[in-house]
């Protein structure tokens, strides 16, 4: 029979950190915890395939489960002394959720289980603090109603603040014993309002119904959302992790926080974190109450009065100390750690590899690979490539002036300007229409989830550096300024006060999180500058990785950006992207337009200075390096004349009637031009427009190479090949118009005539292809829309739902479709080499900047991946993880 209860604590530990999958991150490392001698309250976590068999079942418990979970209460119960639901001296537990990968806030927890109206009588007793147990009652009544009941939390929290302005009361902590009894009675009464029962008081059913609640929140949208943001595969399922109860709100000897063993925000040795006396944990991550700093250090510099942890319980902050140095070695990674004091005793109740920001990573790598906590290769295999992306983005310029409106808490660095909102729903709306919006609330909860990650920012008004809004932006990568205390935010009427000011919906503000201002109006930006670990990094992974890195780009600016992130040459420069210029778009339809081919080399003559113009900047830049342009390839509607005096500028450059060109116009209008008269069937027609643009470059390459003494490489891509016919025409123009130049000008240069496979066809006639052509260039956008018969361009539509649904396992769009896609280039590439072994093969799609789909590129050898400018870096790092892998 499957075995689905591990237990831990008192000695006992059924599993360890590496049963992540089985038990759930939290739960492994509980587990682990535990096992190395650390104060762990005893409990039990069901498993993961519990989760799984528990949706395979239409969401029930089979029986052997029941027995399971006794078992692991008689476990907790043995070890405390207590008894589950005994009214004189009554166990408590907490059931919490724990996915294999940390998922914050995403899932649903469920404290002091195990209170009624008789046990909270007993626990009033046996802890001599009556206060404390009404307390933890109400709590406990307010979050059950809310994760387990689904009733209005809303109703629970007015009645709080009722109760606390009735008694002339700011904190929760000013309530006392009978403050909390009269508020536990409403409560009672507002679950028979809008649950139609009473308040359930038997203590099993309180269990099974967490943990069914706790299980069906791996399916909330919030955490749907939270994996399809993160590429986390639904069937994981969560595990339950059921502890018994260990109490921070037991007085001021108390206390509850959250640590991460470094700096999550910068990547700095220091402690970082926070706690409150007398609270439990979700005071903390909340935002109910504004927490107070671990650290002295940390107090003094954000010049905050309350006391730190380490000056309020200095003998538990030492002990604190010496389990954050241990767990960091243990683990050898920064550690995100949760922590309670009961009555001067420290307990650990949670450790896990923690959040940070790109720039952490990377200090964190660095630092812990130079003190030889880790090897280099560790420290590359370390840090997700796609994290980069917060780096290579502008900063706000220091110079610029600034309308400094408050200041919050610097949660998540970055800065970032958009148009104001105050609900998640409409910061989606917004941004889904173009427009960049700050996301302004009193404190973000998991249900606002999709409007944080369309937001360019993220401003709360109440909640620490370790509230939802910080450790979720810091995961997304968003800026976010938290705990603006200053603000008063109305949300109904889509506003915001601060300093006697008001502030609007769609009023532009900016952010920033490394210093904790928001400012009225757009802030300039700068530059970052890529060096220190970012470029020691960079380093090593350059020393692991096999796959070259090029750059999709055609503009000078586009070419110096790709070569400063480290780029070795251009996969792709898409030459009709040069035509679209005002100064030569006339001449490029005066060309497209023409009806015979005097009329096009009329026109082609025109262009041919400006296009080599065009390539002389771009060989300037890359000088010795490869450089990969794909001959126009064009959907020809794209360049057509619509309004009457663009035919009217054409008709007179080219000495023609408008009647004439509409005509011809019309004649070249394709029902759908994406399939049709394009890439190498234009060369195929007009062959003199490729024999002009070969012109260009091989006078552009030989001019740069006499002027720098670098020469570069040309790669002379031809489109949308489907025969082997079609690249042996296009290549005999391109090779005449080479010798035409090399002897013109008494010089030759290097090249390489290849095509660009973007169509199924091209793929599977790769072998005959390949005599002819000398490279292949895999086109991953065009060849997954030929492949799967979708358009990019409207897929949007539909594929979020494919992708739900499991029909994808992401946008094939964004990731490479390995399973169809990825079988056509392996083909492709297999059948290129039985021809030409020497063939050189890479990707020039969207792909080529995604990590997964480069690791499959690796994997099947290709020669190298090409990417956006800003995607270089994330490239050179995934390939140096690929590689890696492939390795081990």
């Amino acid at each position: 029979m499957t075995q689905y209860v591990y237990r831990f604590g008192g000695g006992v530990s059924d599993g360890g950190r590496g049963d992540k999958n089985l038990l759930g991150g939290k739960g492994a490392n509980l587990a682990e915890m535990a096992s190395i001698g650390l104060p762990v309250p005893p409990g039990f976590t069901i498993s993961t395939e519990m989760c799984t068999r528990y949706y395979e079942e239409g969401q029930a418990f089979p029986d052997s489960l029941r027995a399971e979970v006794a078992n692991g209460i008689a476990h907790i119960e043995g070890i405390t002394g207590k008894r589950f639901g005994d009214a004189a001296d009554p166990l408590l537990v907490s059931v919490r959720s724990g996915a294999r990968v940390s998922m914050p806030g995403m899932m649903d927890t469920v404290l002091n289980l195990g209170l009624n109206d008789e046990t909270v009588v007993g626990l009033a007793t046996v802890s001599g603090d009556e206060r404390f147990a009404w307390d933890s009652y109400r709590r406990f009544i307010q979050m059950y109603s809310d994760v387990v009941l689904e009733l209005d939390h809303g109703r629970f929290e007015e009645a709080l603040e009722i109760a606390k302005e009735d008694n002339g009361h700011y904190l929760d902590t000013d309530l006392t014993a009978d403050d909390w009894k009269r508020l536990v009675d409403e409560y009672k009464s507002i679950v028979q309002e809008l649950w139609g029962k009473p308040f359930p008081q038997d203590v099993h059913d309180q269990l099974w119904g967490a943990v069914g609640a706790v299980f069906g929140s791996w399916q909330s949208e919030r955490a749907k959302v939270y994996r399809k943001l993160n590429n986390i595969p639904g069937d994981w399922g969560t595990a339950v992790n059921v502890q018994a109860m260990v109490f921070g709100n037991m007085g001021d000897t108390s206390a509850t926080g959250v640590a991460f063993t470094r700096d999550p925000s910068t990547g700095d040795a220091a402690y970082y974190g926070e706690f409150l006396i007398n609270a439990q944990g979700e005071d903390v991550v909340a935002g109910i109450r504004t927490p107070q700093y671990l650290t002295r250090a940390a107090r003094e510099t954000a010049g905050a009065k309350p006391m730190s942890m380490e000056e309020a319980m200095p003998e538990t902050y030492a002990e604190l100390a010496s389990v954050f140095d241990l767990l960091e070695r243990h683990y050898r990674d920064m550690q995100d750690i949760e922590f309670t004091v009961e009555r001067a005793k420290l307990w650990m109740l949670q450790t896990r590899s923690g959040k940070r920001t790109a720039k952490a990573a990377l200090k964190i790598a660095v630092d812990m690979a130079n003190d030889g906590l880790i090897t280099r290769e560790e420290a590359v295999a370390r840090v997700d490539p796609s994290a980069l992306d917060q780096l290579l983005h502008p900063t706000l310029d220091p110079a610029a002036p600034r309308d400094v409106l408050t200041k919050g808490l610097p949660a998540s660095p970055g800065a970032a300007s958009g148009a104001v909102v105050f609900d998640a729903d409409t910061a989606e709306r917004r941004a889904e229409l173009g427009e960049a919006v700050i996301l302004v609330r009193i404190e973000t909860s998991p249900e606002d989830i999709h409007g944080m990650h369309a937001a360019r920012g993220i401003l709360t008004a109440r909640g620490g550096m370790t509230s939802h809004a910080a450790v979720v932006a810091r995961g997304m990568g968003r800026p976010c300024v938290s705990g603006a205390g200053t603000l008063s935010i109305n949300p109904r009427e889509r506003r915001f006060t601060v300093g006697g000011r008001e502030v609007r919906e769609g009023d532009i503000l900016t952010i920033d999180g490394a210093t904790g201002e928001v400012m009225l109006g757009a802030v300039p930006t700068v530059q970052p500058e890529l060096a220190g670990d970012f470029g020691t990094l960079m380093e090593w992974a350059d020393q692991v990785r096999r796959l070259k890195v090029r750059t999709n780009a055609e503009t000078p600016l586009d070419c110096r950006t790709a070569r400063d992130f480290g780029a070795e040459g251009i996969g792709l420069c898409r030459t009709e992207h040069m035509f679209f210029e005002s100064s030569r778009i006339t001449s490029v339809r005066q060309m497209i337009l023409a009806e015979d081919e005097k009329g096009r080399r009329a026109a082609l003559d025109k262009l041919l200075p400006e296009q080599r113009a065009d390539f002389i900047e771009i060989f300037e830049v890359m000088a010795g390096l490869p450089v990969t342009i794909r001959l126009l390839d064009p959907p020809l509607h794209e360049f057509l004349p619509h309004e009457e005096a663009e035919f009217a500028e054409v008709a007179e450059a080219a000495g023609v009637g408008i009647e004439t060109l509409k005509r011809r116009a019309s004649e070249l209008h394709e029902v759908n031009p994406m399939l049709g008269h394009r890439g190498c069937r234009l060369g195929v027609s007009y062959p003199e427009i490729y024999e002009m643009q070969a012109r260009a470059i091989f006078e552009a390459a030989i001019e740069v190479a006499v002027k720098s003494g670098a020469a570069p490489i040309p790669e002379v891509m031809i489109p949308l090949v489907a025969t082997r016919r079609e690249l042996e025409l296009m290549k005999a123009v391109v090779d005449q118009a080479a010798q035409a130049v090399f002897a013109e000008k008494g010089r030759t240069v290097e090249y390489l005539v290849g095509t660009m496979i973007e169509l199924p066809r091209a793929a599977l006639k790769a072998r005959e292809i390949a005599e002819i052509g000398e490279f292949f260039s895999f086109g991953t956008n065009d060849l997954t829309q030929t492949t799967l018969g979708v358009s990019r361009d409207d897929a949007a539509r539909f594929l979020g739902t494919y992708v739900d649904k499991g029909i994808y396992a992401r946008d094939p769009f964004v990731s490479l479709d390995i399973e169809g896609v990825g079988e056509l280039i392996e083909i492709a590439a297999e059948r290129g080499r039985a021809t030409r072994p020497d063939i050189k093969l890479g990707i020039c799609g969207e792909h080529g900047g995604d990590p997964a789909s480069i690791a499959f590129c690796e994997t099947i050898g290709l020669d190298y991946v090409s990417a956006s400018p800003y995607r270089v870096p994330i490239a050179r790092l995934a390939a140096a993880q690929a590689a890696l892998k492939g390795r081990g």
